[in-house]
Order: C-alpha cells, then sequence, then structure tokens
C-alpha cells in the first residue's frame, strides 16, 4: 500500500459523515487507492453514530470539539491539527464536502501545503454572502482553491463556471442520494410513543441553522403550533439538535402541546424511517431537500433564501420562511389539497440517481493517473 496514491477524506459534522459515507466505501474498496479518514471533531457524538451505521471507523480524530465553540475555534484547531496530520501522512488528494467550517478549514490546510483539493457538493450558491452564514463564505472560499469540483447538478456547475473557478468540473449528482438509498433498503419501521402512523399525519420537522436562532426560532415554533391547532389529526415529530441554543427554546415552546414528540437527533437508519413513514418535512436543512423528495415527500424549507434552488424548480420544495403565518398557509395548502399535495410528492427529484459516488472515484482516480 505504500506506494500507492493516498486521498485523505476529511469531515467533521454528522451531514458531512452521510453524504461522505458511500464515497468512503467508494474509495476504500478501490484497490488502485489508500484512502485516510480524517474526524475533526466538530460534531462527535452525531458523526460517530452515522459512522458506526455504515461500518466505518477513522484513521485519526483531531477532537477539536469544546463547549460553546465559535468559528474561531474550529477554524484554528482544524488548521493546525491537519497540518501535523498531513505532514505525517501526506496525501496526493484531499476530498472536503459541502460548506462547514470544518471543510473550509481542511481545503484551506491542504492549499497551505500545496495539495489538491477535491470539493464534494461543490457549487451551491444564495448569492447572499451572509445567508446562509457562515456557509455561503466557505463553500465559495473552498471553490475558489480545490481542483476538482464535484458538482452535484448542471446549475452548480454552471455557478462554478461564472465564478472563474480552475481545475475540473465534473456533474456527478449529489452523494447524499447514495447514502439515502443505501440505508433506505435496511432502515426498520419507527415508532414512538405519542405518535400513531397509521391514524395521524405525521409532520416531521428540523430546525438547527445558525440563521434562525433567536426571534426566527420563535416563529418556527408559533407557525407548528398553529398548524396543530387547526389540524386536529396532525402530529409533530422534532427531533431536537444538540445545540442548547435551539433545544432550550423549542422545549419551552412546543414540550407541553400533546401532539408534539420531542427526541433527541435521530440516528440516520431511524431518520430515513420517519421520513419514509411521514407525511411531509418543514425543514431549515439543506440535505434533507435532497432526500426527502426521493421518498416522494413534499419538502417546505424554512429559510429566506436556498442554495438548492433546483428542488424549488422542479416544485419538490417550497421556500416558507420563518412567518408563522407562510408556514401555516404553506402547509395547509399540502395537508387540505391531495391534487396540490399529489404534485410535490411525484415531481421528479433533480439531485442523483445514486451513482454519485461512483463518478467521484473514476474522477479520482484520472486526476492522480491510476
Amino acid at each position: 500500500m505504500a506506494g500507492l496514491p493516498r486521498v485523505t477524506i476529511v469531515l467533521g459534522t454528522r451531514p458531512e459523515a452521510i453524504k461522505l459515507a458511500p464515497v468512503i466505501q467508494a474509495f476504500q474498496a478501490c484497490d488502485a487507492l489508500t484512502t485516510r479518514v480524517v474526524l475533526t471533531g466538530q460534531h462527535r457524538e452525531m458523526v460517530a453514530q452515522v459512522m458506526d451505521l455504515f461500518g466505518l471507523s477513522a484513521n485519526h480524530d483531531l477532537d477539536l470539539m469544546a463547549p460553546l465553540q465559535t468559528l474561531t475555534h474550529v477554524t484554528c484547531a482544524a488548521l493546525q491539527g491537519l497540518k501535523d496530520e498531513f505532514k505525517a501522512y501526506p496525501p496526493q488528494l484531499v476530498l472536503v464536502q459541502g460548506d462547514t467550517t470544518t471543510a473550509f478549514a481542511a481545503a484551506l490546510a491542504a492549499f497551505y501545503e500545496q495539495i489538491p483539493v477535491g470539493h464534494v457538493e461543490a457549487g451551491l450558491r444564495t448569492d447572499n454572502l451572509l445567508d446562509p452564514f457562515p456557509e455561503e463564505a466557505n463553500r465559495r472560499l473552498i471553490s475558489q482553491i480545490s481542483q476538482l469540483h464535484f458538482a452535484p447538478t448542471p446549475r452548480s456547475q454552471a455557478n462554478l463556471t461564472s465564478s472563474g473557478v480552475v481545475g475540473q468540473i465534473f456533474v456527478t449528482g449529489n452523494t447524499v442520494i447514495d447514502a439515502l438509498l443505501l440505508m433506505a433498503e435496511q432502515a426498520p419501521p419507527i415508532e414512538f410513543d405519542g405518535l400513531d402512523w397509521a391514524h395521524q399525519r405525521v409532520i416531521l420537522a428540523t430546525v438547527h441553522r445558525r440563521e434562525n436562532w433567536g426571534d426566527r426560532l420563535q416563529d418556527i415554533a408559533e407557525g407548528l403550533r398553529r398548524v396543530l391547532d387547526l389540524h386536529p389529526d396532525t402530529a409533530l415529530l422534532l427531533p431536537l439538535h444538540r445545540n442548547p441554543t435551539v433545544r432550550e427554546p423549542m422545549q419551552a415552546l412546543l414540550g407541553t402541546h400533546p401532539r408534539v414528540v420531542l427526541t433527541e437527533p435521530l440516528d440516520y437508519d431511524r431518520l430515513v424511517a420517519a421520513m419514509r413513514a411521514c407525511t411531509l418535512l418543514l425543514t431549515d436543512s439543506g440535505g434533507l431537500q435532497e432526500e426527502a423528495p426521493a421518498l416522494g415527500k413534499p419538502v417546505l424549507v424554512l429559510r429566506r433564501t436556498t442554495e438548492r434552488p433546483e428542488a424549488v424548480e422542479a416544485g419538490t420544495a417550497r421556500l416558507v420562511g420563518t412567518d408563522p403565518e407562510m408556514i401555516v398557509t404553506e402547509t395547509a395548502s399540502l395537508l387540505d389539497d391531495s391534487s396540490a399535495y399529489e404534485a410535490m410528492a411525484r415531481a421528479v427529484n433533480p439531485f442523483g440517481d445514486g451513482q454519485a459516488s461512483r463518478r467521484i472515484l473514476e474522477a479520482s482516480c484520472a486526476f492522480l493517473g491510476v
């Protein structure tokens, strides 16, 4: 193995772990490469759950997670830790995913060591530098120092071309569809005390994004409560993010409602099972905008902007923002109008066919000359 090109895959958060799991599997199965997996520790338990679920392990963990950690802490700790990692195990290619602080720091650390960077899920844009923050800046900065750009859609490819990036651009589809299809085959049915999947229409909601902290979080909770009050046959399943800035307000605002089930973050197989069983999703997550349509579930996006306009244009997702009245109106339109619901549920998912990881491997091998 010593003479084979080394590819180091760096990740630090749960979304990265989900989207990179099928990539790691594909690279580890390739006899022409040696693959090293490095965790930053930006999220700990949530990443470990996903890694275990896909039967993966890391070669090294920077263990940088700290209580109430800041973006500055994550960036600086990752830069120093990855500098040492790349010196000890020099890679010929570093792969990062998406727009997290881990992804940006890893790309920058590789750039400082003059190691080529491959960017998985490249080219997403809102064209508002501060929304979402810091993700829009992170992904733009990564694009400028990457040599391989793995764009999930033609629109992402066009965004990269128009921003004048160097290197090669490949349209691969999104690896989250690879992960979803793998997990959907094995995810067991899901049960919760207080939910009657057979007789209730269950809304699955997730909220975590930084731009929704504070007043917007309270507006979302108010909208969700009003939806439940207006539709007695509905229930809400809300996995709580571990960040107390999100968790504590949602517990206070929704925890006493008789048809709200608050849970810990769901392991990925249980999340897939919940998506499969629910009626619709309300979320500020980027990944769920891509995943839920693959299971035929409409998505209402609790954000003012999205870097995934393909979903909105395809009719699989709809931007509703955080205003309670808009949340109530748009959710009611799907709950009360079966034709509107079916139009979204049957729209074609624009994000891929489950072969993105294979395409990323093939492009990386060609770049490395193997």
